[in-house]
């Protein structure tokens, strides 16, 4: 009987000891000073291969991948029945620190097929210095997003970790910040360029300044020149199949999220944005013809207090926003321009008390031709005077590409977003 004790205790010691291991130590990663001064943007936004050119595919998927999904989480039992499809998949598991990559599993919308690092090990970021931006040291955070291979990035404790330089993301990685109280702030911010499968969780994201003139690695076999960056949250550039869930934004030099130049297949969900006034701008330009493939979809999300506009301002593409809670605006709560497809569902709209501040919708103008925009507005509530100003022949093709999941009621909204932000979770217990 001992022995059988004692053979259980060494497998689970093992196992845990496998599971806690830190890449840096586990792998020797090699940072090249290689002599290549050309930019990122030099490599094209052809080398975006990952992303979806064809929205009709996507589109096709959804109704399976929402049932399939539905099924599957109807059988697990940590669901704690909250209606969020994306909290009930994950968070009522006291365990969830030792099943962290679930959560790769839990993703709705475009974005739900973003894997991050789920089949890679885990890296555990124990220094929150940002020295230097082409040589990072092992052990931050930047030396962890720019590895080649695919990585689960955790943390060891709370930490404020302020960037010299653009964080620049490799493929197939997640950042997830639960467990800790981890402030990206004070610095440069994030950028996803040319890279697909990335997951962002967690992370207290604010005061986001511009930088650049300056050489920054991306991977460990590329550096180059970067130019002034805006000064964005979370910067979304030619990439595909991203995930940007539970972060708290706010304060940034120019937008909190902002996708652009072809990025697709983007969900952002139950995250929290206060303070700010540009809040999300997806799609690059009335000219730029390339963010027709766009598809971007905006759930669960709360906008609060101190914002402006942009929540968000859409070109081309195609965006379903559906059960977020806008609680404040000053000037319009969506916006857009060069014929998107907005797709609104299940929101509670809240209107300042401004009286020209009520109106929901803004077309960013064009002389009359916004008339023919397919933007409705389905099952959504009204409050203190909001309205949505519907446009567009309601075409059934059009609007299935601005559909990624089932609606909820909007009178649920206020559980569906209660939790909307960075969570607050420990060991041990639910989060």
């Amino acid at each position: 009987m001992a022995g059988s004790f004692t053979f259980f205790f060494l497998c689970s010691f093992l196992l845990l000891a496998s599971l806690n291991a830190v890449s840096s130590g586990e792998e020797k990663y090699e940072l090249q000073s290689l002599e290549n001064n050309s930019t990122m943007a030099d490599r094209g936004i052809e080398r975006n291969d990952d992303a979806v050119d064809d929205p009709d595919m996507v589109a096709s998927m959804v109704d399976m991948s929402i049932r399939n999904s539905t099924e599957r989480r109807k059988l697990g039992f940590f669901s704690c029945g909250t209606g969020n499809p994306i909290d009930d998949c994950w968070r009522c598991d006291h365990s969830w620190q030792r099943h962290r990559k679930r959560l790769a599993d839990c993703a709705i919308g475009f974005g739900r097929n973003a894997v991050g690092g789920r089949d890679g090990r885990y890296y555990i970021v124990t220094n929150p210095n940002d020295d230097d931006a082409v040589n990072p040291r092992p052990g931050t955070l930047r030396h962890a997003v720019i590895q080649d291979k695919p990585l689960w990035i955790v943390f060891k404790r709370d930490m404020v970790i302020t960037l010299k330089q653009e964080l620049i993301m490799n493929s197939f990685k997640t950042i997830d910040a639960r467990g800790v109280n981890v402030h990206i702030a004070n610095g440069a911010c994030i950028t996803i360029q040319y890279v697909t499968n990335i997951i962002i969780h967690g992370l207290h994201i604010h005061d986001c300044k511009q930088t650049g003139n300056a050489m920054v690695r991306s991977s460990p076999s590329h550096y180059g020149w970067r130019t002034i960056a805006d000064g964005d949250g979370i910067s979304i550039f030619g990439a595909s199949h991203i995930w940007i869930d539970h972060n708290s934004l706010s304060n940034c030099a120019d937008g909190l999220i902002d996708a652009i130049m072809g990025s697709t297949a983007i969900t952002i969900s139950n995250n929290l944005f206060t303070h700010h006034n540009e809040v999300m701008l997806l799609g690059h330009s009335d000219s730029y013809v390339r963010d027709k493939v766009m598809q971007v979809t905006v759930a669960y999300n709360h906008f609060g207090e101190g914002l402006v506009q942009r929540m968000p301002r859409c070109r081309h593409g195609y965006f379903h926003v559906v059960n977020n809670d806008y609680t404040h605006w000053e000037m319009y709560a969506i916006g857009g321009s060069a014929d998107p497809t907005i797709n609104s569902q299940g929101n509670r709209y809240l209107a300042p008390a401004n009286p020209n501040a009520k109106e929901v919708t803004k077309r960013v103008l064009t002389s009359g031709r916004w008339k023919n925009w397919n933007w409705r507005s389905s099952g959504d509530l009204m409050l203190n005077g909001a309205y949505f100003t519907p446009s567009g022949a309601g075409a059934g093709g059009s609007y299935a590409k601005a559909s990624s999941l089932s609606a909820k009621p909007s009178s649920v909204v206020g559980s569906l977003t209660s939790g909307a932000g960075a969570l607050f979770c420990r060991r041990g217990r639910q989060c």
